[in-house]
């Protein structure tokens, strides 16, 4: 057991605690699944849950709660007399399934020595064009092993608040109010907090562990909706077809064409929104498309709403006698709006990851978070870094340095809501 929080004790403790936390945790598989409406919507995100539950009951928590839709909220008792107000900290468990995430292999490559990592199936991570690997030399790097994602995205920010955890458990020295933790299932699907019980929530402020690079502060996200269109041709074979069929397969394309091509993902950037075809299923009688919208302002979220409207009236009338029908619905909004209800919560990140050696640098977030979705629900939510970078891809690399940092500033935060000093 741990007494004494010196820079070089709480390094030596949790460079090796969130590191095997993190490799084991990896290797668990908990890719989401967007098409599914259960919650979790996929069997294998229990397996990392019922995990967690099990390591806090371990470390002495008593009140933890999983229930039947994958949430689970646990709370750590105030060691002090002091009437203090409830903090939380929140992580996701699920990964995204835009890379497979089955029978991850973590790979460490300590004392990086500054060259291109290579990695299997071809798969480089370059300082040349990742420039903020090249900051990194010396340090340990963690990669998968190019066949799969990491799942840095959020597994870090799990093994950051566990090991964060265990450490006031094993430092009763050190002062804090009651601490809720919360992971939270199928984040990645923009559904992770459709269900979430925000009725048993005490805190009235919470750190979502979800951010990337070393320093990251993000108090602003996208607003994003989700747009579903449908189209609807008419059927006859193709051998008497000529100025009776309507090719549903046809009319989506045409669609997707006419979307603005400078203003997609792969064509912006900074404060910039997008459109963003997801997905198609498409067969001659009907079809349909999801489309992503994204900006960090409403009235242009609005716009594009209204714009893929005329679009659909467009399709139809070049496809006499087809139909297009559209239908549009809020996954998150930005959760800048939310941060002053509280101004201390953001004061204190900002001390304690400079306690932690780290300088604080505000950042907007081109997504969102479980965070925005709480914030927005009444509890104040920012993101904070967790070393992670490239994320949801093959080329993904996490820093466990700043996983150490990520780590420490949690516990300032902690110490700094107790009125206690750095």
């Amino acid at each position: 057991m741990l007494t004494t929080f010196t820079a070089e004790s709480i390094i030596k403790y949790m460079t090796e605690k969130i590191l095997e936390r993190f490799i084991r945790y990896a290797k668990i598989t908990t890719t989401s699944d967007m098409h599914k409406d259960v919650c979790p919507s996929t069997e294998c995100q229990w397996e990392l849950l019922n995990l967690l539950k099990s390591e806090l009951e371990s470390f002495g928590v008593k009140d933890i709660v999983l229930n039947e839709y994958g949430y689970l909220i646990a709370r750590l008792e105030a060691n002090t007399d002091n009437d203090l107000p409830v903090i939380g900290f929140m992580a996701h468990v699920d990964t995204s399934s835009d890379v497979s995430g089955t029978d991850v292999k973590p790979q460490i490559h300590r004392n990086y020595n500054g060259e291109v990592i290579q990695l299997k199936d071809g798969v480089v991570i370059d300082p040349s064009s990742d420039e903020c690997l090249a900051k990194y030399v010396g340090g340990t790097i963690i990669t998968s092993d190019g066949t799969t994602l990491l799942g840095a995205d959020d597994k870090a920010g799990v093994a950051e608040i566990m090991s964060a955890v265990e450490y006031l458990i094993n430092n009763p020295d050190i002062p804090h109010g009651e601490i809720e933790i919360i992971f939270t299932p199928d984040e990645e699907t923009g559904k992770g907090m459709d269900r979430f019980p925000l009725e048993i929530l005490k805190s009235v402020f919470c750190y979502t562990m979800d951010g990337g690079e070393e320093g990251e502060i993000e108090t602003e996200c996208f607003n994003a909706y989700q747009v579903k269109v449908k189209f609807e041709g008419k059927v006859i074979h193709l051998g008497s077809a000529r100025g009776k069929l309507v090719n549903a397969v046809t009319m989506a394309s045409a669609f997707v064409n006419m979307i603005p091509q400078n203003e997609s993902p792969e064509a912006t950037d900074g404060r910039f929104g997008y459109y963003c075809p997801l997905e198609m299923k498409a067969e001659l009688g009907a079809a349909e498309l999801i489309i992503l919208l994204r900006d960090f302002e409403l009235p242009e979220i609005n716009r594009r709403i209204e714009s893929l409207k005329k679009l659909g009236l467009a399709v139809e009338a070049l496809f006499e006698g087809g139909k297009v029908s559209i239908e549009e619905g809020k996954q998150y909004l930005n959760m800048r709006e939310h941060m002053d209800k509280v101004p201390e919560g953001i004061d204190y990140l900002v001390k304690a990851s400079k306690a932690a050696g780290v300088e604080p640098v505000s950042e907007i977030i081109r997504g969102g978070t479980d965070g925005s979705r709480l914030s927005e629900m009444g509890i104040p939510t920012p993101n904070v870094f967790t070393g992670g970078h490239n994320f949801h891809s093959k080329n993904e690399w996490a820093v466990l340095g700043t996983m150490e940092k990520s780590c420490k500033t949690i516990i300032n935060i902690v110490k700094l809501w107790a009125g206690a000093e750095l």
